[in-house]
Order: C-alpha cells, then sequence, then structure tokens
C-alpha cells in the first residue's frame, strides 16, 4: 500500500511541475504556444511535437492551416530550473 501511495504522489508531483502556455495571441493572426518539461530528462523532440501539435489544432479549430513562423529552445545543461523548453510563434492561414 505504501508504495502505491508513493507512487501516485511522485506521479503527480511530476506532472504538476509541467507547464504548457496554451495558445497566447501575441497580435494579428501571430501566436505563441510553450512547452516546457516537468524534469531535466524531458526529451525536447517530444515538446516541440506536442507544440505543434497544440498549435495545429487550433488553427483546424479555425478552418485553416499552420504556418510555423520561429521557434526557440533551451539548452543543456538542464540543471537548477532550465528543463527542456519549447517556444513556438506561428501564424493560421
Amino acid at each position: 500500500m505504501k508504495q502505491k501511495l508513493w507512487l501516485i504522489v511522485a506521479t503527480l508531483l511530476l506532472s504538476a511541475c509541467a507547464q504548457n502556455s496554451g495558445v497566447v495571441k501575441l497580435g494579428t493572426n501571430t501566436y505563441m504556444v510553450s512547452h516546457r518539461g516537468a524534469t531535466g530528462w524531458s526529451p525536447i523532440e517530444a515538446l516541440k511535437t506536442d507544440a505543434i501539435t497544440e498549435a495545429g489544432a487550433y488553427c483546424v479549430k479555425q478552418g485553416k492551416t499552420l504556418q510555423v513562423t520561429s521557434t526557440d529552445q533551451s539548452h543543456p545543461p538542464y540543471l537548477l530550473g532550465n528543463f527542456p523548453r519549447v517556444d513556438l510563434q506561428f501564424k493560421c492561414i
């Protein structure tokens, strides 16, 4: 029972640390989405895929297609809160 409780608590703590901004409007038809890993071991490519998927879904809801205008990502070493992070700017055309 203690092991199950510990596993649940650890999972909640790790998932609570992941941060996703959601789609943020920057200007006329210009948006940004940001995904940050919960730990230093979060794969940057998975974060980038998640950000692109979220941006694409946002554009599809508007009946448009995604056009990525720029990306930025954090760089190792992933220490002291510098967890993997991807920022994606895009337009829906």
